[in-house]
């Protein structure tokens, strides 16, 4: 017996999307978004403003080492990397699989965090803080916004391990599961814009 074309429709659809009330919190997520590009614009917009006013400072070339960014970079974008299998996982019904790359993902991100945390502790040790100039109070704060965000990210990626442990892959933790890898591509993205436009500008201009 064949199925009516709209549930048949519903039934290809990933899990995701096919509860309603889930998919419309995707929508209200894809809003939220919206919000954070908003922040991180008039962040970077600040910064374009004052990434020369160094103020008898540290200039963006003398602080900026490119190995630690380059190590930060390998760590954020594979991490990109092991969300999306671990989408592929939940899609496919394998829980394990999925809480293993999200597992990897963490990681990942919390490698990310350490190195940066490095980084600006290192700055401080010669008296670069968020005091010295305008370009570091700038710099700090979109980094670290940056930072708090992925920060943010590890513990959430924490909490949806411990439902799939207790629940499995229904359609609540998949749209949750969805929601976060959003979240992290995100990051991502941003981070491409923060190492091309502050770390490689910083070193070449």
């Amino acid at each position: 017996m064949s199925l009516p074309l709209a549930e048949e429709q519903v039934q290809k659809l990933p899990l995701e999307f096919a509860d309603e009330k889930e998919s419309v919190n995707i929508t209200g997520f894809w809003m939220f978004l919206v919000t954070d590009v908003l922040v991180f614009g008039s962040l970077f917009s600040t910064y374009a403003v004052m990434r020369h006013s160094y103020a008898m400072g540290p200039t963006a070339d003398q602080l900026f080492k490119m190995g630690p960014v380059m190590l930060e970079t390998l760590l954020l974008l594979t991490s990109s990397f092991t969300i999306g299998l671990g989408v592929f996982a939940m899609r496919k019904g394998q829980t394990r699989a999925l809480m293993f790359w999200l597992l990897l993902t963490m990681l990942l991100g919390a490698g990310f965090v350490t190195t940066e945390i490095h980084d600006f502790v290192s700055f401080a040790a010669i008296g670069a803080t968020w005091h010295t100039s305008a370009f570091l109070s700038a710099f700090d704060i979109l980094v670290g916004t940056h930072g708090a965000h992925v920060t943010f990210g590890i513990f959430w990626a924490l909490t949806l391990l411990l439902q799939l442990r207790k629940r499995g892959i229904t359609a609540r933790t998949a749209r949750k599961i969805y929601t976060f890898s959003l979240y992290w591509h995100f990051l991502d993205i941003v981070w491409i814009f923060i190492f091309t436009f502050v770390y490689l500008n910083g070193k070449i201009v």
